[in-house]
């Protein structure tokens, strides 16, 4: 589904990703881990449009995105779920959710319906400003809002940054269950021990490089992630 082959980010002189190449198959929940400045964020919004490469070749089934702008990309069915959460404090939640389906505009109503139902408590506060809501019901906006695109792959970066432990088990639930809908994701998170807990594959990325790459179950027991990442 999605293939990105010897990708090269830099930012002035600073080479951010190095020749990076992995791929995501239709299905899949595929893991990024790694440290604060590997380079994870960077891949997903060079995905995503947000940032432009120096080389490399980035598809989604089939499709060379480097050139396309976010909104076009967008439209190809593919979300990002921002770090931070990056929603609109100041607009409702209805309205946070309206914004986006910008690329469906009247066709989105059922699927507000839909996202109500997984999300009960954003249907409770729908009237509410997004300012106000806890980093839980944030971050549940803001993957809602992903939804509203009807996306057949997401992007999910560090979704359980800054939530308590609870919270965090019921994030990870959600990202279980959107993938179980037959949703693709791509996740970079923090939270090592519980993004490969859940994932098919991962890569570990250091210094803007891959240097692990595998089945997740087996990093979960690579005795190099798990003196790294996992704190055994």
């Amino acid at each position: 589904m999605l293939s990105v082959k010897n990708l090269c980010v830099s930012y002035g002189a600073v080479k951010a990703v190095s020749d990076v190449s992995l791929h995501v198959n239709d299905g899949e929940i595929v893991s990024l881990i790694g440290s604060n400045g590997a380079g994870k964020t960077t891949i997903l919004r060079t995905v995503s449009g947000l940032e432009k490469p120096v080389s490399g070749v980035i598809t989604f089934h089939d499709i060379e995105l480097r050139k396309l702008e976010p909104s076009k990309i967008v439209n190809l069915k593919l979300a990002h779920v921002p770090e931070g959460r990056h929603i609109f404090p100041t607009m409702t939640v209805e309205e946070n959710l309206e914004m986006g389906a910008f690329s469906d505009p009247g066709g989105w109503t059922g699927t507000m319906e839909d996202i109500y139902k997984r999300f009960p408590r954003l249907k409770e506060r729908r009237r509410q400003l997004a300012g106000t809501l806890s980093g839980g019901e944030q971050q549940m906006l803001a993957v809602g809002r992903a939804l509203m695109v009807k996306p057949k792959m997401i992007l999910m970066d560090e979704p359980s940054m800054g939530l308590s432990p609870i919270l965090v088990k019921e994030i990870f639930s959600i990202i279980k269950e959107v993938n179980r809908q037959g949703i693709t994701i791509l996740l970079v998170e923090q939270n090592a021990k519980m993004a490969l807990a859940i994932s098919n594959r991962a890569y570990v990325l250091e210094t803007g490089r891959i240097t692990i790459e595998g089945d997740s179950k087996e990093l979960l027991n690579d005795p190099r992630v798990k003196k790294a990442y996992l704190g055994q």
